[in-house]
């Protein structure tokens, strides 16, 4: 059987291959360093001595890469998302640099010029070996071949999140199922977003793709072996029969790779599928979070505090033209406290630059801010842009109320409300709630019931995978979001 490249293969051959080019382009740079001082000569010991150097470059230069998602898969399929990561990698490298170099010279002794010979060649090597990835891993060949078990609501779910978010890294062969009416038959997947097609009835033809059912869990090994298949998607969501068990225990002894359709949608889209976890819900829920690790209390406490007392810094310079331009705009309070709910539900006062009219909420019912709400001062809209309205929640941080990274903090009525129709909402308030979020920086604000089960999705998937790592990643995210003008 012809064993094709597993995706977690493949972020290892990024990463080697990424770091022998780093290597190479920092020696390169070290070697023009070298030319151009006559009292240096490029050997073993000059490479001794800049050691230091060689090791801080190549090491930003991967964390910079792996925080900007350059070792996913996923994100690097496609050309335009490799240069504009690379570009992003390469600027916090070079900007790491720079500053180390003027806050510590003349203390210490910096090759000048080396962060630029280094981050040009590296962006050119680095995107000339992965346009010939793209172009290889793209190719049938070394496309992995999978199969779907269950051709029902979650089979053809994760057929639609590989058409979307991972078609040149994985070839659908077809569906098992063991409906008789649905052997031989052809699915449908629609290759538009998730949903889409029920809201537009005009759909094209060329916006779905047929995969065929092509047998049941009795043929299953035979059709392996017959397409020469090396993984199937598990995607039954309720019990799995006892024909269906057997073969899977073949899958195991052929070495036959066995996924869950749960674990590679969260792989592909960084979201919890809710609506098709079905009765295993405990395998695909976070029943426990990284914030019971006394440790990982512990470091992400002092991290919150730390990023809150630098946040505060950055923020004071400029706080004093905030307060005149809010006061000059509009009339009202400065700031503006709201009751949000917390970790394990508990109420607090969140802190916010207030953006918008006196009396905003008509008899203090509580609305949320929709696209271009009218209710936003002008000052307020900028304020919302750049996220700096949310700034006095870095006291909120302080206090211990909200974290740096987390979930958003719900308003008590919102709350009742989503806990009462959206499935394990209340699962969000397993840990604390944060400024930045893996939901915000992903998917953006919530308007409405569907949003709001979205949102969720990425949400357990924070309290799943919670982290310090994850929680540097959301907030390198975030920054660049500021940047861009994403808030609203």
């Amino acid at each position: 059987m012809r064993r094709s490249i597993k995706l977690s293969d493949r972020k290892f051959i990024l990463l080697l291959v990424d770091l022998l080019i780093i290597l190479l382009t920092i020696l390169f740079s070290l070697w023009i360093h070298a030319q151009g001082l006559e009292m240096l000569t490029f050997n073993f010991a000059y490479l001794i001595d800049q050691m230091g150097w060689l090791i801080l470059l190549s090491s930003s230069w991967l964390i910079s890469a792996y925080i900007n998602g350059l070792y996913d898969p996923i994100k690097s399929a496609t050309l335009d998302k490799t240069i504009l990561l690379l570009i992003r990698s390469g600027t916090i490298v070079m900007v790491a640099y720079l500053l180390i170099f003027f806050y510590t010279a003349p203390r210490i002794i910096l090759p000048r010029g080396i962060v630029v010979y280094q981050v040009v060649s590296g962006f050119v090597l680095i995107a000339l070996w992965r346009i010939g990835y793209i172009y290889l891993s793209g190719s049938t060949r070394f496309k992995r071949k999978i199969l779907i078990i269950g051709a029902g609501w979650a089979g053809q779910t994760i057929a639609q999140a590989i058409l979307e978010k991972a078609a040149n890294q994985y070839q659908i062969v077809g569906f098992v199922d063991d409906d008789p009416a649905l052997i031989d038959q052809e699915m449908k997947i629609y290759t538009s977003p998730a949903g889409d097609h029920e809201k537009n009835q005009n759909i094209q033809e060329s916006e779905f793709v047929e995969f065929p059912v092509l047998g049941s869990s009795l043929e299953m090994i035979s059709i392996i072996q017959e397409f020469d298949i090396p993984e199937v998607v598990l995607a039954i969501t309720n019990d799995i029969n006892s024909p269906t068990f057997r073969s899977l225990m073949d899958c195991k002894e052929l070495a036959i790779g066995i996924t869950l359709m749960t674990e590679l949608y969260e792989n592909l889209t960084g979201r919890i599928p809710i609506e098709h976890i079905g009765d295993n819900w405990f395998v695909s829920l976070p029943m426990d979070s990284a914030e019971t690790s006394v440790i990982y209390a512990f470091t992400s406490r002092l991290f919150d505090i730390t990023s809150a007392l630098i946040g505060l810094v950055i923020l004071l310079p400029v706080f004093p033209i905030i307060v005149l331009a809010i006061y000059l705009d509009s009339p009202g309070p400065i700031f503006y406290l709201q009751e949000r709910v917390g970790k394990s539900g508990i109420k607090f006062n969140l802190f916010k630059l207030r953006t918008m009219i006196p009396e905003a909420e008509i008899d203090g019912q509580a609305q949320r801010a929709l696209q271009d709400d009218p209710r936003i001062t002008r000052v307020g809209k900028w304020l919302r842009k750049f996220r700096l309205d949310e700034m006095p929640q870095l006291i909120n941080i302080l206090k211990g109320n909200m974290s740096a990274v987390g979930p958003r903090p719900e308003r008590p009525s919102h709350l009742l409300e989503l806990d009462d129709k959206v499935p394990f909402h209340r699962l969000r308030n397993a840990v604390k709630p944060g400024m930045a979020g893996w939901a915000v920086v992903n998917f953006g604000y919530i308007d409405d019931l569907e949003s709001a089960k979205l949102r969720l999705q990425y949400d357990l998937y924070y309290v799943k995978h919670q982290s310090l790592m994850l929680d540097i990643i959301i907030l390198f995210r975030t920054f660049g979001q500021v940047f861009l003008l994403r808030g609203r």
